[in-house]
């Protein structure tokens, strides 16, 4: 469990079994600057966060190409819930991303920033949960 969450939290590369066949470089369906925490060292880093095929990467870099190796991914599958950390860690713009056992924190450039993420990763994870079927999947951006 250790080295998953190493490699969820980025602090070892992630396995290129965890990605393998998704080509993150390409059409991704959202794109953009976070800071994320890390797991052991509490600092916030900026990071280059791209969500693709139910997974969310994370690149030094913003110019990613097919040679470009993520600093970490999670599937979103694992993910429960996504929702808005501002009180939680008591910065402005922050959302959460919480598995059964852990939970994320990320801190967005705005607040349009912020809800554009929890929108797409909200989405992503219902649509890449096993437990729904394609009617109860909701669009959260027409859903308000």
């Amino acid at each position: 469990m250790a080295s998953l969450w190493r490699a969820v939290m980025g602090d070892t590369p992630p396995n290129p079994d965890d990605y393998d066949n998704i080509e993150y470089w390409s059409n991704p369906e959202r794109t953009g600057w976070l800071t994320k925490q890390g797991e052991y060292i509490k600092t916030w880093r900026r990071r280059w966060f791209v969500l693709k095929q139910g997974k969310l990467f994370w690149f030094k870099e913003s110019i990613v190409t097919r040679g470009s190796k993520p600093r970490g991914v999670v599937p979103v599958a694992t993910c429960l819930t996504v929702k808005g950390a501002e009180d939680v860690i008591n910065k402005e713009f922050a959302f959460e991303l919480s598995t059964r056992s852990d939970t994320m924190y990320f801190i967005a450039d705005s607040e349009k920033e912020k809800e554009d993420w929890i929108n797409s990763i909200g989405r992503s994870i219902v649509q890449h949960s096993r437990s729904v079927t394609v009617n109860e999947i909701v669009d959260y951006d027409n859903n308000k």
